[in-house]
């Protein structure tokens, strides 16, 4: 017998999550049947999604902690999935769990291509939910045009920097915003044209310099004030992608009274979505974005935090901004 630990949510944050909103539980798993392969995690990713899940009551208090995994087989009654293989599913905070694609199909697991000589969190980033998220949110929902102007806020997480350089293979002009000069650097590296500190100066005004012919197409991830100072910018047109909004998440309000006048006014699309959308298309995303990385065409880059039991305070680390491209927990 297997015993699993899980981390459950077990209280709803007041403003930033604490520690105590979480606690281990452990579970005795069965023995398999025909069909069943156990897995054992290797990372999970860590998502500010979550944080969003918790305010909306997506995710109830009392529920196992949600996310994606990367995850070996360890055991198994299932031909498509033998012992060995490493796999991606949506399992949440677990140390070991029983999958059954016929029983659990809210589990989407699968076998992650091209993972070989390469970090196997790569799995959980740009060949993973935070990969498709930028190329299905971004492409289908923005199409960008060659020569629009593409603005990504939380320009240095794990999607805004996809999102950023594949509109540079669209052959677009793309600003990112971000949170520190380090970040700055980080992304002019790896081909945004130009990068603002929302921390320092005047967002608006470092925008207007950004972008002089406004812009076309954002990519939002953050919502409020400077989601808002972005609209304003908004070309004829113009489209809007949202991808999340983490500036509300700990309770952070918008300042601005009249979110609506630049959609009338410019005839703005905007657009909000979930991945899981492009259920359908998975693995099309996947191979995609695979052929850029062996192209030397996409940079992933990872933030991996170290230990089951530290899940909580790597959690808030990252919804801090601490991190860097994906942010992921190492079991």
């Amino acid at each position: 017998m297997v015993r699993a630990r899980k981390w459950m949510y077990v209280s709803r944050p007041d403003g930033e999550p604490k520690p105590a909103n979480f606690s281990i539980e452990e579970e005795e798993l069965p023995p398999l049947e025909l069909g069943d392969f156990l897995v054992e995690t290797e990372y999970f990713s860590l998502d500010a999604g979550l944080r969003g899940y918790m305010e909306i009551g997506i995710l109830p208090v009392g529920s196992p902690v949600v996310g994606m995994t990367i995850a070996k087989v360890i055991e198994s009654q299932c031909a498509d999935f033998p012992v060995g293989v490493y796999v991606c599913a949506r399992l949440g905070w677990k140390t070991h769990a029983i999958l059954n694609p016929s029983k659990h199909k809210d589990q989407r697991p699968y076998v992650v291509p091209g993972l070989e000589g390469r970090s196997r969190a790569l799995g959980l980033g740009a060949l993973g939910l935070s990969g498709n998220t930028a190329y299905f949110g971004f492409l289908e929902i923005c199409k960008p045009r060659p020569g629009e102007t593409v603005v990504v806020s939380a320009a240095a997480g794990a999607v805004g920097s996809l999102v950023g350089q594949i509109a540079k293979l669209h052959d677009c002009h793309v600003v990112g915003i971000a949170g520190s000069e380090e970040k700055v650097r980080w992304l002019k590296d790896i081909g945004f044209d130009e990068v603002i500190n929302y921390k320092t100066g005047s967002v608006r005004e470092q925008l207007r310099l950004a972008a002089p012919r406004g812009i076309d197409c954002y990519f939002d991830n953050v919502g409020g004030e400077i989601t808002e100072i972005v609209r304003e910018q908004m070309n004829l047109y113009g489209r809007i992608s949202v991808c999340g909004t983490v500036s509300s998440y700990n309770g952070t309000p918008s300042l601005v009274s009249d979110p609506q006048r630049d959609f009338v006014s410019k005839q703005v699309r905007q657009e909000g979505f979930v991945v899981f959308r492009w259920q359908h298309r998975w693995m099309e995303g996947i191979k995609q974005l695979l052929e850029w990385i062996d192209q030397g065409k996409l940079v992933h880059r990872e933030t991996v935090y170290e230990g089951f039991d530290n899940a909580p305070i790597a959690f808030v680390s990252m919804l801090r901004g601490d991190n860097i491209g994906k942010a992921v927990l190492k079991v």
